[in-house]
């Protein structure tokens, strides 16, 4: 019965976090470039734009992990929710660059409470299982992530770049998550792989406090995966947006074939993901880390040197891949090194580090792009960045994958 209704909440929780994603993910790629492009926003200021999702991921990220932490997982998960299924609506009220930046951050609360805190309730649920079962729920996400560039380039192509069109959309996707949300089985006390859940309830009728959050602060090992999952976002966010406007502003390609090439990067990833968790559950998270730090450093500083359409398409593939080898193998560790009553904690630790990351991305990025010539200095940046992540991470011996007991 335990087993059963964690199961339950499992495959609801990766429904909801597929249109969650999609919804969010349609909003910015490809749409998000040209969109802020249309409404007349200074160049200096488009990694502004990109980033301001970002930024509220940095404010509530952890305190969402540790008030989950306090009061469930469902009631924080249903609040995310909501924001899913408004935001979309105020996209196409807006008719200035800097109302765009607003409602862009405003959106970005979303998923800054919906990922570490979906992420800290499997974690309490499958503690022996963590990489697979993160990995899994990671690429129910990236069944929508990988279908909104392929879905909000073929509208936008269709529609020949009708914004409100796809932002109507992006909400029907948003009202999806939000109806997907509401059916998640309530919580209850659960034995065995739910145990933080009982050791929640008894803090509860003890009138005990909460750990404190400065507890993972003081964990080195959770420090150094955490600025790893920040690099890695640091290049990701940048190069989701600007790879955008290289396609289009170089490159000159049909916004379909934008669509195709931005989403194409994760199109396996859904099937790889589940592996590679098992993976790391098996050999450990360290070498997978290690490797897709390695490659995705290498892959995007080919992006510049090259127009084909088939190079980079098959460029978009391998990075997708080589982001999948770190990610599928991060979370899972700072769970391996946390104590499950902070699990909320440790996980919106991580997506707050990972959003500073993010947000300085974009923003970085476009500072670059604004000062040099071309495209080549962004995107060899953003490779630099992953190298140093790479040999920092592996100068680093003190992380190890360890049962939590």
């Amino acid at each position: 019965m335990v087993e059963n209704r964690g199961i339950s909440f499992f495959v609801t929780l990766c429904v909801l976090g597929a249109f969650a994603i999609l919804s969010s993910t349609m909003s910015k790629n490809p749409v998000l470039n040209p969109f802020a492009e249309s409404l007349d926003t200074p160049t200096a200021l488009m990694g502004v734009v990109a980033a301001a999702s970002t930024v509220p991921g940095i404010i509530i990220s952890l305190p969402a992990g540790m008030l989950s932490d306090i009061l469930g997982r469902r009631k924080v998960l249903l609040t995310s929710a909501l924001i899913f299924a408004s935001a979309p609506i105020l996209y196409i009220l807006i008719d200035s660059w800097w109302q765009l930046i607003f409602v862009r951050f405003y959106h970005g609360f979303a998923t800054a409470i919906f990922v570490p805190v979906a992420k800290a309730s499997i974690a309490e649920r499958f503690p022996s299982k963590k990489g697979e079962k993160i990995s899994t729920f990671t690429s129910a996400t990236l069944v929508g992530r990988s279908i909104a560039p392929f879905l909000g380039g073929f509208i936008l192509s269709v529609t020949l770049w009708n914004y409100d069109i796809l932002y109507a959309v992006v909400g029907v996707a948003g009202a999806a998550a939000l109806l997907t949300a509401l059916s998640l089985p309530r919580e209850e006390p659960i034995r065995g792989e739910g145990a933080a859940s009982s050791d929640r309830s008894e803090r509860a009728t003890m009138r005990e406090p909460p750990p404190r959050w400065s507890e993972v602060l003081r964990n080195p090992g959770i420090l150094s995966v955490s600025v790893v999952e920040a690099s890695t976002f640091y290049a990701y966010g940048a190069l989701e947006f600007f790879l955008v406007g290289y396609l289009n502003d170089v490159v000159k390609l049909d916004p379909f074939l934008i669509g195709v090439i931005s989403g194409t990067q994760l199109v396996f990833i859904p099937l790889v993901n589940p592996f590679m968790g098992r993976l790391s559950d098996r050999i450990g998270r360290r070498t997978p880390i290690l490797a897709g730090l390695t490659l995705g450093g290498l892959i995007l500083t080919l992006i510049p040197y090259t127009t084909s359409f088939p190079v980079l398409l098959a460029i978009s593939v391998t990075y997708g891949l080589s982001f999948s080898m770190v990610t599928s193998s991060t979370s899972a560790l700072v769970g391996d090194l946390s104590r499950r009553d902070l699990y909320g904690a440790s996980m919106g630790f991580l997506a707050t580090i990972m959003d500073v990351g993010q947000a300085l991305g974009p923003v970085i990025t476009g500072l670059i792009l604004a000062v040099t010539p071309g495209y080549t200095g962004s995107f060899i940046s953003l490779g630099a960045i992953l190298f140093g992540s790479c040999l920092l991470f592996g100068a680093y011996r003190g992380v190890t994958r360890r049962p939590n007991d």
